[in-house]
């Protein structure tokens, strides 16, 4: 297996000068030197082969053993020093101080097609960032991340990727509720590959520190390799460019996330990708019944900080943090409030976009706007399924509006659907008049671009993941092809396009999800 390396993060930033491996605080550097865990007996469950293509991997390395070893931690590949980078973050809105890659060890960057790609293991053992934990992950977690990385990808969604997922042959101890009733589980490992890992804690624990020289180290650093547009030359205005820029960016993903209903669970400032990717798929899940209240994380249940309907609010949040962290270096207060309130005009501007395009509907006029306004209140009164309603609605006839209506209980979870059916009738007679007056021959066409027919649902990612406890990783490989086209009919697949089963509505993983590996 021959890659080519060509690591700028360890090159351009200074690194922690002790390389034993213990728990610690670490001033003045961006990552520590530490090796993977060597896994007892590791085994290849699942690659990408997108990926391998994408990372100049050949097929038949795959196969190899020298594959497996190097993805999984057992070995560490030639002439490269694995390392886990150092960050802080406000976790549920409170600074928690250094965070840092406590479960995740960076292998190297490839060079490909003039692309640069970091890649890391998820679960590779403990780093000197775990605190209290053991930096291992399980089998469960690894299935839904593995999973959902490329789920979203294919769903057009700025992310992180996944190369591989591999057993450890060991066994990890979790409390998965966090009520006492810790288990021995599968241990496993994901390949997580992206431009960088790069996050808002890595800038903020900077700040924290007093650390500006590093901090604009770092910050030169992350606009050279991924905003080359902007040239450092400029002095404060570069770094005013680069703000903004993340901001558009997270904005962006932000507006994709709600287009296709995904609900990250954890968007903690560590969490927030310096690239506007989604990153770090722990307690996550996609919207069934329409509810802007629901949040997947069981840590989350009571204050539902990162609910579907908040992590717009959230985002521009997290942004505020980073904008303290930068302020070292640009040192004008007004410059970036200006800079987030343009955030605020622009999320109202996209989130319109976004439900026209849903909706099929080409001009924001005072119609259009009662129909978007009233669709969400009957959708969630209603328990509404978000993905089979506007996957469905591309089939509405406009000039029979009211045979829809027979469409519509087959999208929802409610036994009392029928209480609703008068103000479904007037919504859809005022749809269907906002159609017949635009009259877009495009219109199923470009629906069908922004409303996937396939997400990957909780109870989805459970039946894989029970499957695979049990040595049957068919459903894995079947959901994988599956969510690599989700936007395609398939109907071979048709039985993934439903409302989810009874069973799953309380079965724990199928519901809410804790922050456990």
């Amino acid at each position: 297996m021959k890659l080519n390396i060509n690591n700028t993060f360890t090159s351009h930033l200074p690194a922690d000068p002790i390389e034993n491996n213990f728990v610690r605080q670490v001033p003045n550097a961006c990552f520590s030197y530490v090796k993977p865990t060597s896994p007892k007996n590791p085994s290849l469950i699942h690659t990408s082969d997108e990926l391998t293509d994408a990372l100049g991997i050949n097929k038949e390395d795959v196969s190899n053993e020298e594959f497996l070893n190097v993805f999984s931690g057992k070995t560490v590949y030639k002439n490269t020093k694995p390392y886990a980078m150092c960050y802080g973050g406000h976790q549920f809105g409170n600074w928690a101080g250094q965070l840092g890659d406590g479960r995740a060890i960076n292998l190297f960057e490839i060079s490909q097609n003039d692309t640069q790609w970091a890649l890391q293991l998820k679960g590779a053992g403990k780093t000197p960032y775990s605190r209290n934990a053991d930096g291992l992950a399980v089998l469960r977690s690894s299935i839904r991340e593995y999973l959902c990385s490329e789920a979203m990808y294919h769903l057009g969604v700025a992310t992180t990727r996944a190369l591989s997922i591999c057993l450890t042959g060991d066994v990890v101890l979790r409390d998965m509720l966090y009520d006492g009733q810790a288990a021995f589980e599968k241990g496993a490992i994901v390949c997580r590959v992206a431009p960088s890992f790069v996050r808002f804690g890595n800038f903020e624990i900077l700040a924290a520190q007093g650390d500006v020289d590093t901090l604009k180290k770092l910050t030169d650093y992350t606009i050279t390799n991924f905003y080359p547009e902007i040239d450092l030359n400029k002095g404060v205005d570069a770094y005013v460019e680069f703000y903004k820029s993340v901001m558009e960016k997270t904005l962006k993903m932000i507006i994709e996330w709600q287009r296709v209903g995904f609900v990250h669970g954890v968007m903690n400032t560590d969490n927030m990708s310096i690239l506007g990717l989604t990153i770090d798929y722990g307690p996550y899940g996609w919207l069934e019944n329409y509810d802007p209240n629901w949040t997947p994380n069981t840590t989350d249940a009571e204050k539902k900080r990162y609910r579907f309907g908040n992590q717009s609010h959230v985002a521009l949040w997290n942004l505020v943090q980073l904008a303290n962290a930068l302020f070292p270096l640009i040192g004008d207060v007004k410059i970036l409030e200006g800079i987030l309130a343009i955030y605020q005009k622009k999320y109202a501007a996209l989130h319109i976009e976004m439900m026209l395009n849903k909706l099929g509907i080409n001009e924001y006029t005072e119609e259009s706007s009662v129909v978007i306004k009233d669709l969400k209140h009957l959708l969630e009164d209603s328990e509404v399924d978000y993905t089979l309603f506007f996957r469905k609605l591309i089939d509405f006839a406009p000039e029979s509006p009211q045979t829809f209506l027979d469409v519509l209980p087959q999208t929802s979870y409610s036994n009392n659907f029928a209480l609703h059916a008068g103000k479904w009738s007037k919504w859809l007679e005022l749809y269907a008049k906002i159609l017949v007056q635009e009259q877009d021959s495009l219109r199923k066409l470009k629906m069908k671009k922004v409303n996937p027919k396939y997400v990957l649902r909780n109870y989805m990612a459970q039946l894989a993941i029970d499957a695979a406890d049990k040595g049957d990783y068919s459903v894995l490989k079947e959901l994988f092809e599956l969510l690599k086209a989700p936007y395609h009919e398939q109907p071979d697949m048709q039985k993934w396009f439903a409302l989810r089963p009874d069973w799953a509505k309380e079965k724990i993983g199928c519901s809410q999800l804790s922050c456990s590996s």
